[in-house]
């Protein structure tokens, strides 16, 4: 079943429930207040009746009060309650008795009386003074209100189902109006099952819906850079693998064929040994990339201290900066600890420092600042810098300058760095060379306390 017959189905259960309920207590209620109603009517009337018996006629003369109670047309007992007997009725004899049977007169609570199964509203007013025993009992018979309740029940019915009808005709609006962007949000699902980006269109929506559609559009966009970024990712990494390749497999076949002689298979045999480390270290980093993205398990993380892990990059570069000329600098305060997999957090810095003491002139820079939220080290060199033409492309996989090497090394770094809850930036160094910014949020300590 469709989500909007779904809801209308619900609705129209749930409006029929209550108004069932609704109905239900108001049926209850309106003959209770129909019979307090007739009661006040009664005893006013009473009342009304008792001033004048009392004021134009004498106690004592039975006969004139009946006379007077006969031309009043009322249903009436008149009832002297200190002999417990009936001294006039209005209604016919074999009624009366039949009253008396089937009631206890005497009993002033009972405001009900029954008789031939029909039930009989009462009202007593006693006469003045009280030490008389004189009472007026007044009667109407139930099926009159029993008539008038059930007149306003048909009413209330007829209410009810104007009403009822309004209320799905509006239901089956309303829910046309939610479901119908859910519709057009499945449609546009369908498109990105199909991988049409280029056909995914907004849709009219409102509230949560609306955040809805949002977030499936940036997830659209985000699997559409990734899918993206995958195929620019096996279209350079078979040209990576590709070049050394086809150097072994030359190589290879000259040696075997006895083409080149002794100094030129020597070297060739050098070559394919060069070119086989090569393909090692792309293998091993793509391996590490695929990792980092698809193991959480793999990255462990622990409290480290920042100054000692750059103290630690800094043994572990200092003979490649020292064969280039390149002087290392570190500017960090004690006790700054970021929660992070040190060993992998350290292969990221040596990535980066690397990467600076490639294309470095003469010095790099390593700075370690913490702030309110976050911690900020950033690694800096003297050289050229990063090329306009790929500064925001230099963080994927294969992208490199003209001294590069595999591609791999700041996307591996970026990875890590994510991995951390962090993120870094490239851009140009007041020294004149390239800038890497790496912001580690201090929020990552609740992690570890969590985690311990």
């Amino acid at each position: 079943m469709k989500l909007k017959y779904q809801l209308n189905a619900a609705f129209t259960t749930l409006l029929l429930v209550i108004m069932a309920v609704t109905g239900f207590v108001i049926y209850s209620l309106i003959l209770d207040m129909l019979v307090e109603d007739e009661q006040r009517q009664l005893k006013q009337k009473g009342e009304i009746l008792v001033n004048i018996l009392n004021q134009q006629y004498d106690r004592q003369n039975v006969q004139a009060f009946s006379d007077f109670l006969e031309t009043q047309d009322l249903q009436l007992f008149l009832y002297d309650r200190e002999y417990n007997r009936v001294l006039y009725t209005s209604l016919p004899r074999q009624a009366a008795q039949g009253f008396v049977k089937s009631n206890d007169i005497a009993d002033a609570k009972e405001t009900l009386w029954t008789y031939n199964n029909n039930k009989y509203v009462t009202s007593r007013i006693l006469f003045y003074p009280r030490e008389s025993g004189m009472e007026l009992i007044m009667l109407t018979p139930m099926t009159d209100l029993q008539a008038v309740q059930q007149s306003f029940v048909q009413r209330l019915l007829i209410v009810f189902l104007v009403g009822g009808v309004l209320a799905i005709v509006l239901s089956y609006y309303l829910t046309n109006k939610l479901v119908t962007p859910l519709t057009q949000l499945r449609m546009e699902l369908k498109k990105i099952e199909k991988r049409q980006f280029d056909a995914i269109q907004p849709i009219q929506a409102t509230g949560e819906i609306k955040d809805l559609e949002k977030s499936v559009h940036d997830m659209a966009d985000a699997l559409h850079k990734y899918m993206t970024s995958q195929q620019a990712f096996f279209q350079n990494a078979s040209h990576e693998l590709k070049t050394p390749l086809m150097s072994i497999q030359g190589y290879a076949e000259g040696i075997r064929d006895h083409i080149f002689d002794e100094a030129e298979t020597e070297k060739g045999l050098d070559v394919m040994v060069t070119e086989v480390k090569r393909l090692k270290k792309i293998i091993n980093e793509m391996i590490l990339l695929a990792k980092l993205d698809s193991e959480p398990s793999f990255y462990e993380p622990t409290r480290v201290d920042v100054k000692q892990l750059l103290e630690q990059a800094i043994d572990r570069t200092k003979p490649i900066a020292h064969e280039k000329g390149i002087e290392l600098h570190l500017n960090a305060d004690t006790d700054i600890n970021i929660y992070v997999d040190e060993e992998k957090f350290l292969r990221a810095l040596l990535n980066l420092m690397t990467n600076c003491i490639r294309h470095g002139a003469g010095h790099v820079h390593m700075t370690v600042k913490k702030a309110l939220d976050h911690t900020e080290i950033v690694i800096e060199d003297d050289g050229d810098g990063i090329p306009e033409n790929i500064v925001h492309q230099i963080f994927q996989r294969f992208v490199k300058g003209k001294s590069g090497e595999t591609g791999l090394g700041l996307s591996i770094a970026r990875a890590i760095i994510e991995q951390s809850g962090g993120r870094i930036t490239a851009g140009q160094s007041e020294f004149g060379g390239a800038k890497f910014t790496v912001l580690i949020s201090l929020r990552t300590e609740k992690q570890e306390k969590k985690h311990r």
